[in-house]
């Protein structure tokens, strides 16, 4: 993103438009900040790149993460509270950012309910077994580690992954389109195939609008009261990527469109923005569904387990990248045996083997190092307690009968599909944080090309994206529509 600069707000000859708020991007964090700003009273201009609003987000699964006790999650019969939320989120992701997973967990039923009076459809109906995204209607499922060791232990699990009502793999168009009708409907106006090209700040340090490419012309944008940034991660920038994500493997292939290229995250740095957790990233190349897969085992190149098998699919992922040479193979045993149903992922069959010994030598192994692991995994599965991983009772499963088969799931063999974590650090108020500590007077911003909460694939839960990217978004432009404007000097 070299072509974007700083411009000086008393070096600005004049301003092509001016608004109360601008939000660059209308994802569905630019779509719920604009929506809110408007709600209080401002007039809202949002600048997107694209012909047309949706972004990342109309072409996501359509999950988001909530709890406390939504509509959806009582008439599944799920039991769930703000504090057993926040215990889990803790527990899972790091307390670094309580402050935000507090606020996110004490809101996050009237965010629900917010959500679904804008006219996104969520179905009172729980999908119990394990998957990556649904290819039914479901609305609820379980998309994190709630229920893996030690967070089972620390907070309840309970499903909190709300699918929006809708199949396929891009459900994510059926809440983005609502909530694009509400914006147009209430009068929230859009400049698009505009380009960001600068944040304009005055000699105080305040942001005071942008600059856009659009159509060939640079457009000058005067933000009365501030602007919003919601304009996605980095994943499709090559430079940005290979200085921040060291293990991401040459394989791997990010995931968004060709606008998730940092260009808000490299504007609000500019402007002096602190970032935070750029190597954070989540992958996934999931082995599951079918879920019977679940009950082998993983080993790495030294035929050792690493990780809890039912763990989320993005967990594994990370601690596979974790692992010697990245290597890592799936070993299961015909009760179990089946191909891994997510095909892109391209989990290499190796070969099958009649005997453990055959098959530790065909995965050149060091010598007795896997029939070693499968023996002391037998007796822990046969006695119902996994004791170095704490893999959940329902997949113990003794893989004591050949013939057996071995899956190539190593990170940089088989296609992990990647988006990253890092970028703008902000306050629960959505508020952009300078090198200081302090917010940057008229900078806000929320969704991907913000920190998210959870920094690693290893805490990631699905519906992360979309549930912080969506509430932060509101209380941006709320809290921008409660700061008062500035004269147009």
């Amino acid at each position: 993103m070299s072509d974007l600069t700083l411009s000086r707000f008393e070096e600005c000859p004049a301003f092509d438009d001016e608004a109360d708020v601008i939000v660059v991007g209308y994802g569905i964090a630019g779509a719920c900040a604009a929506l809110e700003a408007r709600r209080a009273g401002g007039d809202v201009l949002v600048v997107e790149r694209a012909g047309g609003g949706g972004g990342a987000s109309a072409l996501s699964s359509g999950l988001f993460y909530l709890g406390g006790g939504t509509a959806v999650q009582t008439a599944c019969g799920c039991q769930d509270s703000a504090q057993n939320m926040y215990r889990f989120m803790c527990a899972s992701m790091g307390a670094e950012r309580a402050d935000l997973i507090r606020r996110y967990c004490d809101d996050s039923v009237r965010h629900f309910d917010w959500l679904e009076a804008q006219g996104v459809p969520f179905e009172r109906s729980c999908y119990k077994g394990k998957a990556v995204f649904l290819r039914t209607t479901e609305g609820l499922m379980s998309t994190g580690n709630e229920k893996v060791w030690p967070c089972n232990e620390l907070a309840t699990p309970v499903p909190r992954g709300h699918q929006v009502t809708g199949t396929g793999e891009s459900t994510g168009l059926a809440a983005m389109t609502p909530l694009l009708a509400r914006c147009n409907e209430e009068g929230v106006r859009a400049k698009y195939d505009s380009r960001l090209a600068a944040l304009i700040v005055d000699t105080t340090g305040r942001v005071r609008g942008v600059e856009a490419r659009s159509l060939g012309q640079t457009v000058r944008l005067l933000a009365r009261r501030g602007v919003v940034l919601a304009t996605g991660g980095f994943s499709m920038n090559k430079e940005m990527v290979s200085q921040n994500l060291k293990t991401l493997s040459d394989t791997a292939e990010p995931l968004g469109t060709p606008y998730t290229d940092g260009s808000g995250i490299v504007a609000g740095q500019l402007a002096g923005a602190q970032l935070d957790a750029m190597d954070g990233f989540i992958a996934t190349a999931s082995i599951y569904p079918p879920s019977q897969l679940i009950k082998g085992i993983i080993v790495n190149s030294l035929g050792k387990r690493f990780v809890a098998e039912d763990s989320y699919h993005g967990r594994t992922a990370h601690l596979v990248s974790e692992q010697p040479g990245q290597r890592a193979f799936l070993i299961v045993n015909v009760d179990i045996f089946a191909y891994p149903e997510i095909e892109t992922a391209r989990h290499e069959l190796i070969d099958g083997y009649e005997t453990v010994g055959e098959l530790e030598a065909g995965l050149h192994l060091p010598p007795g190092a896997l029939v070693s692991t499968v023996e002391h995994y037998n007796a822990a599965a046969l006695a119902g307690h996994d004791p170095d991983f704490m893999k959940h009772p329902d997949w113990l499963k003794p893989l004591d009968r050949g013939p057996y088969a071995a899956f190539d799931i190593s990170f940089n063999r088989s296609i992990y599909l990647f988006m990253t974590l890092g970028g703008l650090k902000v306050n629960a108020d959505a508020q952009v944080l300078g090198m200081s500590g302090q917010p940057i007077d008229g900078l806000y911003a929320a969704g991907a090309c913000v920190a998210h909460i959870p920094r690693s694939g290893k805490s990631y839960a699905s519906g992360m994206s979309l549930g912080p990217g969506s509430y932060f978004g509101r209380v941006a432009g709320r809290h921008l529509m409660s700061t008062e404007s500035l004269p147009n000097d």
